[in-house]
């Protein structure tokens, strides 16, 4: 399957193509464990098919989603800068899936040879810091109704067919994990949606009737 990744936009198409062909292929089938956190980190997933739930543990020993992964993201980045380093993060399959995974082993001794290479790790390493500043931010900053938009807007992004109605299979615990919210106020959050007619609510599942809409609600 053929890719264009932006993030390896900074390397020369030789350095680029050197990247990729240590990248050795795995498939997970649906509820299928990729990872769990406090597993040695060993490698670079980048996410080529299907779509991963990216939990992380919590002081109370549950458990809360923080994240979807489809095709064209990626985990695992700091398996290629600390060596022995722990996964932070536990990752299941929501559906059969597909990754290419380039371990920590390979990459540093391309980096020997290509010493260019290593700008990739500089620039995965950047836009991570920039996520998760935003998300900081918008934490403290921006109101539940809002950043429930958001992430629906992003969620419509994974699960729109052809850019129509998107079908989210997520219950509203789940989207409250998401937004940093509690049950009830996303569930409020998600009825005010529902009389405008964006979105309509079902049992484990919520569907963005109207993407652009919500995008309009979400600037």
């Amino acid at each position: 399957m053929t890719m264009e990744w932006p993030l390896l936009a900074s390397l020369t198409a030789e350095d680029r193509a050197a990247f990729l062909a240590l990248a050795k292929p795995r498939s997970f089938e649906r509820g299928e464990i990729v990872c769990v956190a406090g597993d040695r980190a060993d490698g670079l997933h980048l996410v080529t098919d299907g779509r991963l739930a990216v939990h992380v543990s919590l002081a109370s020993g549950n458990t809360a989603l923080i994240n979807l992964l489809a095709r064209g993201d990626y985990f695992g980045e700091l398996a290629l800068l600390v060596a022995g380093g722990r996964r932070t993060a536990s990752i299941t399959a929501l559906e059969r899936s597909e990754t290419r995974v380039v371990s920590a082993v390979a990459f540093r001794a391309l980096c020997r040879e290509r010493p260019s290479v290593e700008r990739t790790l500089s620039v995965l390493l950047a836009h991570r810091v920039h996520e998760l500043s935003q998300r900081l931010i918008e934490a403290m900053h921006v109101g539940l109704e809002e950043r429930l938009r958001r992430r629906l807007l992003e969620l419509a992004e994974v699960y729109a067919a052809g850019g129509g109605p998107a079908v989210i299979p997520l219950t509203q615990a789940q989207l409250a994990d998401m937004t940093g919210g509690t049950r009830p106020s996303v569930n409020i959050a998600l009825r005010s949606l529902v009389e405008r007619g964006v979105v309509v609510l079902g049992r484990g599942k919520v569907t963005v009737v109207d993407p652009g809409r919500l995008a309009q609600s979400a600037s």
